[in-house]
């Protein structure tokens, strides 16, 4: 039986997953929505790429990232568990290894990664503001009732992009909202956005940092021609986006599994996993700390929060 590995990226927007096999090719991949439920989310995603791998492939490891990967690690039983950072770098190295800067921009966040030789010597994040996002975009989207999908070929149709100030959320939809009422053609408005989530993103999270190329550009806003345009006119630089480009955080941890591979045989069959957390706030001392237990199949494998051995007693 041929070896693959299971990566899995769990944004909070996204779920998103690769299976690889041992020379590090994607023979089955997945992106679908969080939805409020990164467990529920992770079940569908193993389950529809088991069909795609099929019988000839046995599991030897699995590897998590993104803002759930702790969780849904416990889930899948494995300890290949690393940040974002780490699991972007990996992915985007095995198949561009002389990348100097990866630009990400997500759902709820945006980092920015600089590479010398493959070796991570800066990067930067901004979870603090939605402004700059997938999630910003897809709000402003709805608000001037243009599908998301038609967004970035519609910017590429403006010569005139109006200027949004997009530094805040809440200024830029004021500020979208008075130019949709003075007139201005929706494609100068959109294009506009897509601009202003450029200028965002180099004003916060590239702020001080010393972009070089080659330089690639991932996430779900990667898909968006608009947005790419603007990157490649700001920075005057050519900008690579890969047709898996919004896997490459999965693809990374995939890879990154392998160097934990053992005898263990994983599997792919997860709906019989149950797997359910229950939250309390311990009053066992002053500290009132909120504790999260994480149960499998009727075990307790861990719990969050707690201070000290109260809580996890209590």
């Amino acid at each position: 039986m041929k070896k693959c590995y299971l990566g899995v990226d769990i944004g909070s927007i996204s779920t998103k997953g690769v299976v690889i096999d041992e020379n590090n090719k994607i023979i089955a991949s997945e992106y679908l929505w969080t939805e409020g439920n990164p467990v529920g989310a992770v079940k569908r995603l193993v389950n529809i790429l088991k069909k795609q791998v099929g019988s000839d492939y046995v599991l030897k490891g699995i590897g998590t990232t993104g803002s759930a990967r702790k969780l849904i690690g416990l889930m899948l039983g494995t300890k290949a568990v690393k940040n974002e950072i780490t699991a972007h770098a990996v992915g985007t190295t095995s198949l561009y290894p002389d990348v100097r800067t990866i630009l990400e921009i997500g759902g709820q966040d945006s980092k920015i990664i600089l590479l010398n030789h493959g070796i991570i010597t800066d990067y930067a994040m901004n979870t603090l503001c939605a402004a700059g996002t997938g999630a910003f975009l897809s709000s402003q989207a709805k608000r001037i009732g243009v599908d998301i999908n038609e967004f970035g070929s519609m910017a590429l149709e403006s010569n005139n992009p109006v200027k949004i100030a997009a530094r805040c959320t809440v200024f830029a939809e004021s500020d979208l909202i008075h130019k949709a009422q003075s007139g201005y053609e929706i494609k100068d408005i959109v294009a506009g956005l897509c601009k202003s989530i450029v200028l965002n993103y180099l004003n916060n999270v590239g702020k001080g940092k010393k972009i070089k190329g080659p330089i690639i550009f991932q996430g779900g806003v990667s898909k968006n021609k608009g947005v790419v345009k603007y990157f490649k006119e700001v920075l005057d630089e050519d900008i690579i986006v890969d047709e898996n480009s919004h896997l490459l955080g999965a693809l990374g941890i995939a890879i990154i599994s392998k160097k934990y591979e053992t005898d263990k045989i994983y599997s792919f069959d997860v709906n019989d996993i149950k797997f359910v957390t229950k939250g309390h706030e311990c009053s066992g001392c002053s500290n009132n700390c909120e504790i999260l237990k994480i149960f499998k199949n009727g075990e307790m494998i861990d719990a969050w929060g707690n201070r000290c051995s109260k809580g996890v007693n209590s």
